[in-house]
């Protein structure tokens, strides 16, 4: 059962901290907190700088809270804008690219929510149909997953790489991401469709490679 706190909504909480109540600041923190960084992470493939970014992020909360209008999106979608914004401006002072993290753990993360994402009762709203791989989850199992997944995800480009993170990963709506994004809902749909048929290609091509290989060793 939710505590009275968490049924407050993010406006109620953002108006209590703008009126001086850090308490609901830190629960704002502590329930934002993980999507933001494991957009953060999903997209720098860096834990340390996916951690600094999160920071950077509820530190500009702090500073900018009323910069925040609710008629162009939920909070959530605000924040994300932000992070998308910090990683950029991070980019931009260190052009040398990283891997996705080699983190077991991190890993694991990524391939259950990837694993998660491919069921087909995807409850996001978007008529996602089978989820961003289009593979299903025995199709997932028999898959060399977590190198696979790490390895699609980190070639797509930039965009397409929000679109997924956002829609699928983080089950977010075509309308919250396009205002996270900052661009047109048919745009998110656009980029989004492109990034599943590259990610399908990119998991399903090696596959018969795969098991040639296999049959052959």
């Amino acid at each position: 059962m939710k505590t009275e706190t968490e049924l407050i909504d993010d406006g109620l909480l953002l108006r209590r901290m703008l009126a001086g109540d850090e308490d609901s600041f830190t629960f704002l923190y502590r329930r934002r907190h993980p999507a933001i960084y494991r957009f953060a992470l999903h997209m720098s493939g860096n834990v340390a700088l996916a951690e600094d970014v999160t920071q950077e992020v509820f530190m500009t909360l702090i500073r900018d809270a009323k910069k925040f209008d609710p008629a162009r999106g939920t909070l959530s979608g605000f924040l994300f804008g932000i992070a998308r914004n910090h990683l950029r401006r991070r980019w931009e002072q260190d052009r040398h690219s990283t891997a996705l993290p080699n983190d077991a753990d991190e890993l694991d993360t990524l391939l259950a929510v990837c694993a998660g994402a491919g069921k087909g009762s995807h409850s996001n709203g978007n008529g996602n149909g089978r989820g961003p791989f289009l593979v299903s989850r025995d199709e997932f199992a028999s898959l060399e997953t977590v190198g696979r997944v790490r390895q699609a995800i980190g070639t797509l480009p930039q965009n397409y790489r929000e679109a997924v993170i956002l829609c699928e990963l983080e089950e977010m709506s075509y309308e919250e991401a396009a205002a996270a994004l900052n661009c047109p809902v048919g745009t998110v749909r656009s980029r989004l469709h492109r990034a599943r048929a590259l990610l399908a290609e990119k998991l399903h091509d090696e596959q018969p490679l795969r098991r040639a290989s296999a049959v052959g060793g």
